[in-house]
């Protein structure tokens, strides 16, 4: 029996950024794919909102598509290595959230339903994501728990550990996106995430 033709290797997401500023339109479409529920998540658990969830990352997909030309690997010393293309995304998402909660910050109780989904914001974090501790969440009432723990943080502590949750940012990539030094970024979320395994250890 023949063997289906083996597939091709999935280029990294800085190609199909480079590629996609080139002209290719499916390598943009690779990247939204990749990384659109993350971008989403990380702005909606920022504005509790799923409609300004959905303006917002609009307007970051578009600003990704119109400054394509524009990537480059922010080396702004010889030797300094190339910022992913997550740390960029993230960064166009964590100044686009700011510029919105300048204006207003909308409070949504946890239990509202999402528009997308009918879910509501704490089955959506029970759910499988990128959130480190909440794999460890199995039911909805501890996950409200945990989501009630994260919005008792401060906007700074709780953006900082969203950033590396859903974003996968490092440190120094949540402090250059955040405009703070290295050790506010750090001493950010070391309070986040101390914060957050005390509520999990309550759950115990």
């Amino acid at each position: 029996m023949s063997q289906p033709p083996p597939q091709p290797p999935l280029l990294a997401d800085e190609a199909l950024m480079h590629a996609y500023a080139a002209g290719d339109v499916r390598a943009f479409e690779q990247l939204y794919d990749r990384h659109h529920l993350r971008v989403w998540r990380y702005l909606y658990r920022g504005v509790r909102d799923s409609a300004t969830a959905d303006e917002l990352a609009q307007d970051v997909w578009f600003k990704v598509a119109r400054h394509a030309d524009q990537y480059t690997p922010h080396a702004a010393a010889p030797g300094r290595p190339r910022a992913r293309f997550t740390t960029w995304l993230f960064t166009l998402a964590h100044h686009r959230m700011v510029d919105h909660l300048r204006i207003a910050r909308p409070a949504t109780s946890l239990d509202q339903p999402l528009a997308k989904t009918e879910l509501t914001l704490a089955d959506t974090l029970a759910a499988p994501s990128g959130f480190g501790p909440v794999r460890r969440i199995e039911n909805r009432q501890q996950a409200q728990q945990l989501l009630a723990a994260l919005d008792a943080l401060s906007p700074e502590q709780r953006d900082t550990f969203l950033l590396q949750a859903e974003g996968g940012l490092s440190v120094a990539d949540i402090a250059a996106a955040t405009g703070v030094g290295t050790e506010t970024a750090k001493s950010r979320l070391r309070y986040a995430r101390a914060a957050l395994r005390r509520t999990l250890e309550d759950m115990a």
